[in-house]
């Protein structure tokens, strides 16, 4: 099977109330960072793993901030700010970039993404509270039958200052972001425009569905819904099953056991479902 040589870097899930869902995301075994605050009007709190995470995001105190949609710029506030007046979820999905201007021109070349590279930086906070520099690049993407679904790459430019073994030690021993799930009428209808975002052709898996492999052993897969189209939930990967049936009992969590996965329902879950697979 061929891979694409890029990894998933993130998933944005758009919430309305950002410390309700990182109570909810403590109380499902993650470990949730610190509240960071963005120029552009969002704020948000992570889940980090070993080479990916989760971005829980929301409007911040201060709309007005947002800047709102040009040609060729893509406004990262005002894309969460539209989508969260219709629903929560998961928004955006982020793969990595070893130069997002280099791919912000080949997305321009192939059509899919006429949007100047976007650069931010921000503080972070380390686990022991001091304070750190992080710089981001983003290339951005976007199917315009999929008006409800983005898409981006990232550069990291100080990675080391982000990525941090201590951020990644998780109560459920949750370890990589290992599949992305995106729902649509017609899987084929987007397959050009997704190889051209991911760098390799679909893979049709039967039942209508189509899959991308990426690096790290993840995946974009991509199945038919009548209902409405965008990104419907995502895979973690985790060490003990047992020990998170424990966890969700304990909080209160419906889930439903799927052989020796766990799938908890995006109703009960910020408009995002989230499935657990034991790891290996």
């Amino acid at each position: 099977m061929i891979h694409s040589q890029r990894r998933i870097d993130h998933l944005v899930l758009a919430v309305h109330d950002l410390e309700a869902a990182a109570a909810f995301y403590t109380k499902l075994g993650f470990q949730v960072g610190a509240r960071n605050r963005h120029p552009w009007g969002t704020e948000n709190r992570l889940v980090q793993f070993g080479s990916s995470f989760i971005e829980l995001i929301t409007i911040g105190g201060n709309p007005e901030t947002i800047a709102p949609h040009q040609p060729g710029r893509f406004s990262f506030g005002a894309y969460v700010r539209d989508y969260l007046q219709n629903r929560e979820g998961f928004a955006m999905f982020v793969l990595d970039s070893a130069d997002a201007k280099a791919d912000a021109a080949l997305f321009a070349e192939k059509g899919i993404g006429a949007f100047e590279p976007f650069f931010f930086e921000r503080k972070g906070q380390r686990p022991d509270g001091s304070e750190t520099h992080v710089a981001f690049t983003l290339a951005f993407a976007m199917d315009a039958r999929l008006p409800d679904a983005s898409f981006f790459v990232c550069q990291q430019h100080f990675p080391e200052n982000f990525w941090n073994p201590d951020f990644q030690r998780h109560p459920n021993g949750a370890a990589a972001i290992t599949a992305v799930t995106l729902s649509v009428a017609q899987p084929l209808a987007h397959a050009g425009f997704l190889t051209d975002f991911t760098g390799i052709p679909a893979r049709e898996t039967g039942m209508g569905r189509i899959s991308y492999a990426l690096r790290g052993n993840s995946s974009l897969q991509v199945e038919q819904s009548s209902g409405d189209a965008g990104f419907t939930g995502y895979t973690v990967s985790i060490p003990d099953p047992a020990r998170q049936r424990a966890l969700l009992a304990k909080a209160g969590i419906p889930f439903t056991p799927d052989g020796e996965d766990i799938a908890v329902k995006a109703g009960d879950a910020f408009g995002a479902a989230i499935r657990f697979t034991p790891a290996g």
